[in-house]
């Protein structure tokens, strides 16, 4: 079953972006998506607050999550996120299988 976490990483001065665009430059986020089990790492600015950046992050299973939280790159990512004194809000989802009475809502 995937598992889908959306963090949402907020600062001041702009710091979430700039944490976004370190972690793009680096080749973290590129080394993220090729590990095993990721489905979805992709960043998101909020049209409400400036200061706030939504990261939705997939992945197929808890193993596949847990390996990831063994991986070097969780280091990096916890001395960016200190580096730029971002605080997180996470929101942890399942993957269920759409009903079909809610198709006729959903434009493809």
């Amino acid at each position: 079953m995937a598992i889908t976490v959306n963090l949402r990483y907020t600062g001041v001065d702009g710091n979430a972006l700039k944490f976004v665009r370190e972690m793009m430059e680096s080749g973290t986020v590129e080394l993220i998506r090729n590990e095993k089990g990721n489905l979805k790492y992709e960043y998101f600015r909020s049209l409400e607050d400036p200061e706030t950046i939504l990261l939705i992050d997939s992945w197929e299973d808890q193993e596949a999550i847990d390996l990831h939280h063994a991986s070097p790159m969780m280091k990096t990512l916890a001395e960016l996120r200190d580096k730029y004194d971002l605080h997180m809000i996470a929101e942890r989802y399942t993957d269920l299988q759409t009903p079909e009475s809610e198709n006729q809502f959903i434009r493809k």
